[in-house]
């Protein structure tokens, strides 16, 4: 799932900051060794954490219903996780970089949620929103100058974007089939025993509201008349 969310994040950048395929969006580590081979204007977006997020996590199990609205499956609810990127721009002049962070400022900070036109089928099967932010102070626990400290380059300006994702659990339950008779009712008396010679049986019709029935009594201890 993260290569997709990848995706969508190419698909925004390339649509605002980069518009006309000027420059490239790159998700390589910026590293001193890959600054030293780029070639053209690039956006990085580099993924440096994974966290879940704790507080979205949920308990008991989901139902997955067919076409007609049978439930045909059960499945853990899916596991939320934060994605958080370093964004950051390089050209050969520092005016350049400043212009191509605020094009991909611009273009991702009116988004609350990832845009439907850039989500993979696959994201777009979730069926749900993915919440984005950007430029948001991090954690006091991820400090930016570490991060660069980590790769071995020099500090530069950049933008933290957070994506979070629902990430699908894979245990499923299966589910006994759906009932298709009505259900039987004995009738009796106060204390057991069979109201009549034999014990009258109410059925009631498969998917009849609560308290209705189709009326069949049946009983071997019914009198004729006469």
């Amino acid at each position: 799932m993260i290569h997709e969310v990848d995706e969508a994040i190419r698909r925004i950048l390339r649509g605002g900051a980069l518009p006309d395929g000027l420059g490239e969006v790159a998700f390589e580590a910026p590293t001193r060794e890959w600054a030293a081979r780029r070639n053209a204007p690039t956006l990085n977006t580099y993924l440096y954490d994974i966290r879940e997020e704790v507080a979205r996590r949920e308990r008991g199990a989901f139902a997955e219903r067919d076409e007609n609205g049978v439930v045909v499956r059960r499945r853990q609810p899916p596991r939320w996780f934060r994605l958080s990127y370093l964004v950051t721009a390089w050209t050969t002049r520092p005016l350049d970089e400043h212009r191509l962070l605020a094009g991909a400022l611009a273009c991702l900070l009116p988004h609350e949620i990832l845009p439907a036109a850039a989500l993979t089928d696959a994201l777009t099967a979730l069926r749900a929103p993915l919440p984005v932010s950007i430029a948001v102070p991090p954690a006091e626990s991820r400090s930016i100058a570490d991060i660069w400290s980590a790769l071995g380059g020099e500090l530069k300006p950049s933008l933290d974007l957070v994506i979070m994702v629902p990430f699908p659990v894979s245990p499923t339950y299966p589910v006994a089939p759906p009932v298709t008779e009505g259900a039987v009712a004995v009738v009796r008396g106060l204390h057991g025993e069979p109201a009549d010679s034999q014990p009258r049986m109410l059925r009631t019709t498969p998917g009849a509201a609560p308290g209705a029935s189709s009326g069949a009594v049946s009983g071997a201890g019914d009198k004729a008349d006469g």
